[in-house]
């Protein structure tokens, strides 16, 4: 027990850095692009950099985690992110900053990448459900409490602290978990390059694609791109039907109840990116609030998100996932348009009551769609189905930022309310997606 506490702790603290670094920078992205001396479009390759790293290399890493082992891969995904940190910190342009953004990535991805896979190994098969909920839960309170902790750590320095604190936080999960992590059986396959360089290379290009387009690129080169990124995926599908080891779980996304769960995270998630990166441009550009300020206002998300989540969590063993995530979308996208329906002078109580209907709304879907995505694979292939948990929320969010880099350039004057209608939409669609899954029934098939 005392060991698996420690397991835990570490995997906690490393999902905690990777998922809040994703969120922590976009409150303080006006004051970067201040500092810096760039325009507000340009300054999204903050997140975005990091965003884009992530999502092309998920899924190599974890079937490198297969191969050489999910603690190695764990730790040193942990290592690079310190140090990217660090660089991070000592950024003193655009440039570099979005360099070491991409380098905290990679860290990001080796440590997200096998994380479910290592609970697997910390908890007995009859407290899995315990486990994959406890990370289902720190991933959804990190992702909506980034924007208050950037207020809290600008409230007392400037924003190169907000990378300079994961360093001795980093450290101390380093050494917990070189010692408590558990050793796993690795597979004796080789590592599939060929699938890893075309998977990264496909979605690196669609994101490419949208990003470039919100800069100034022509339709034709963005629909050129977009075509390039389609044939490709095209190419990586037939090849991963054709290998013993798939990369991309294409089997799995054979089964009705995880497609849908994944569609239904992408949607979702790419909702709460848009936004997650359009409210602080909002708030202090649109309403003259200040960073801290901002920051203490977006604080009702995550307190209602953190009180819905283990309530969803236990409504899932009763009722399925289609109808809890139905509610919790329609809530949560109700909370957008109302974001987005701001009077020009609003109070703190018209804003705060709006963000909780978000968060709530957020914390009612997110559990009972992890739980019927990871339940929906067989045993066996649990470990693509966590790394499919991980790509499909993180491309839910790299497409949102792309697409308010996106808006923020072709819209200037009103971008940050329509990026609110976009989400709205986004989170419409998430909670159509996830009704249909109330055809497939209340018995997943796979884990029990």
């Amino acid at each position: 027990m005392p060991q698996r506490v420690w397991a835990i702790v570490t995997i906690g603290l490393g999902i905690t850095m990777a998922v809040m670094d994703s969120a922590i920078a976009n409150v303080a992205l006006p004051t970067i692009a201040r500092d810096l001396h760039t325009d507000a479009a340009l300054s999204i390759w903050i997140v975005n950099g990091y965003q884009l790293a992530i999502t092309i290399s998920l899924l190599p890493l974890a079937a490198l985690g297969d191969i050489a082992g999910y603690r190695r891969i764990y730790l040193a995904g942990l290592a690079l992110f310190t140090v990217a940190s660090l660089a991070c910190s000592f950024s003193f342009s655009l440039t570099t900053l979005a360099l070491a953004r991409v380098v905290q990535g990679f860290g990001a991805a080796g440590i997200m990448s096998v994380n479910t896979a290592l609970v697997r190994f910390i908890y007995p098969q009859r407290l899995l459900g315990r486990g994959i909920g406890i990370n289902a839960l720190v991933v959804a309170t990190s992702a909506a409490v980034g924007p208050t902790v950037a207020s809290l750590i600008l409230a007392f320095g400037n924003w190169p602290w907000l990378f300079a604190v994961n360093v001795p936080i980093g450290l101390a999960a380093l050494w917990i978990g070189s010692r408590c992590l558990p050793h796993t059986p690795r597979a004796r396959h080789s590592f599939d390059f060929a699938s890893g360089v075309l998977s990264a290379v496909t979605v690196g290009l669609l994101i490419a694609s949208i990003d470039a387009f919100g800069h100034g690129e022509t339709f034709i080169l963005f629909g050129a791109e977009l075509c390039i990124a389609g044939a490709l995926a095209v190419i990586l599908v037939r090849h991963e039907r054709a290998v013993k080891f798939p990369l991309m779980p294409v089997d799995l996304l054979r089964i009705p109840m995880f497609s849908l769960s994944v569609g239904t995270s992408i949607c979702s998630f790419a909702a709460q990116m848009l936004a997650f990166v359009s409210l602080p441009f909002l708030m202090q550009r649109g309403y003259s609030w200040t960073p801290v300020e901002t920051g203490l206002l977006i604080t009702p998300w995550p307190i209602a998100t953190g009180i819905a989540a283990p309530i969803a969590g236990r409504l899932a063993d009763r009722y399925p996932a289609g109808l809890l995530g139905g509610i919790g979308l329609a809530t949560f996208a109700a909370g957008l348009l109302s974001l987005a329906l701001l009077t020009a002078h609003p109070d703190d109580f018209d804003v705060a009551w709006r963000m909780a209907l978000c968060g709530l709304g957020f914390g009612l879907f997110q559990s009972p769609n992890n739980r019927a995505l990871i339940n929906s694979a067989p045993r066996e292939r649990s470990g693509g189905a966590s790394g499919m948990l991980g790509t499909a929320r993180l491309l839910g969010q790299t497409i949102g930022a792309a697409l308010t880099a996106l808006i923020f350039a072709r819209a200037p004057g009103t971008g940050t309310t329509l990026c609110l209608y976009v989400a709205a939409s986004f989170a419409i669609a998430a909670a159509v997606v996830s009704t249909l899954r109330l055809r497939e029934g209340r018995r997943p098939v796979g884990l029990p």
